[in-house]
């Protein structure tokens, strides 16, 4: 008799399919994560097609933006290999308490909980898997996620208005589209570009695989879209490009336009950020918050009504 060669067939003549209880322990982490994150209004996903767009500045950006409303806010930093949230909020070096009731988040500028895989790191140390890595990259996803879905099953929000969740970059059927999976009840994702031609590109594959995925985007922020000269203040362009052209081709709202701002970068370099809300680039972010929380409240009435 010839062996099985089709892996269902060979998965559905075994006696005991999940002797290592694997679905089990993904059914109870998933039930940690919803209760863990019943409290919470809104959650937003942060996503973008090419690393280097400045999506983890705009992400805390954004998330300040909304403690300034008024908000009670919370963020999540989830890249495994490139955690930046914590350094840039002055907050490297602290660790979630742990406590019987679960993981709590330390709190950093403007009462914002922060929770991040950067807390279990140590520096400069990539994370590395024991195991045949050459012989199954499949296996490494696997491990990763299981990783990530155990972390956020671990951490208590409490009541928050919104959970801003900092994803690591990559398009298509990368990462960010499966771990947005794993947020329950997912308000949308707000996706970050350059208005480079080749970040516009990898973007709109971006946006395309995360609706073919069921995730709502949101709309899309342009960063860098000009640079603000920290001596005399004028803005020029940095980048060619049309935004405006993808979003209306994707039938997506622009949510605003960001300037690379070199002063303001500096400080969240040096674990510093500048927190004035007059300074006008920070108002750039404050206006973009409040497009999302109109849009958040809009589709929440429709909502409602239907």
């Amino acid at each position: 008799m010839a062996p099985e060669k089709d892996l269902k067939a060979i998965l559905g003549k075994l006696k005991y399919s999940d002797d290592a209880k694997v679905v089990q322990q993904i059914t109870e982490q998933t039930k940690q994560v919803h209760a863990r994150m019943a409290g919470i209004k809104y959650k937003i996903a942060v996503m973008s097609g090419k690393g280097g767009v400045g999506k983890s500045m705009t992400t805390v950006n954004l998330a300040l933006a909304f403690a300034r409303q008024g908000a009670k806010v919370g963020l999540l930093d989830v890249d495994l290999n490139g955690p930046c949230v914590p350094r840039m909020l002055g907050l490297h070096g602290q660790s979630l308490t742990m406590t019987p009731e679960g993981a709590i988040p330390p709190v950093g500028p403007l009462g914002l909980k922060v929770a991040s895989m950067d807390f279990f790191l140590g520096d400069a140390s990539p994370v590395r898997w024991k195991g045949p890595m050459d012989v199954s990259p499949v296996w490494l996803g696997l491990m990763e996620m299981n990783v990530i879905r155990e972390f956020l099953a671990d951490v208590v929000w409490g009541e928050l208005d919104y959970l801003l969740a900092d994803l690591p970059p990559g398009a298509a059927a990368d990462k960010p589209p499966v771990i947005a999976g794993f947020i329950p009840d997912l308000a949308g994702a707000i996706v970050v570009t350059t208005p480079s031609e080749v970040a516009s590109d990898v973007v709109q594959k971006s946006v395309t695989y995360a609706r073919d995925m069921g995730i709502k985007v949101l709309g899309i922020v342009e960063n860098m879209s000009e640079y603000r000269c920290p001596s005399c203040g004028e803005v020029n362009e940095l980048f060619e490009g049309n935004t405006e052209a993808m979003c209306e081709a994707l039938d997506l709202p622009l949510l605003g336009r960001v300037p690379f701002d070199r002063k303001l970068a500096r400080t969240f370099d040096k674990g510093q950020p500048l927190l004035d809300e007059t300074y006008p680039t920070i108002q750039r972010y404050q206006e973009i918050a409040g497009r999302i929380r109109t849009l958040l409240d809009y589709k929440k009435v429709l909502a409602d009504k239907l």
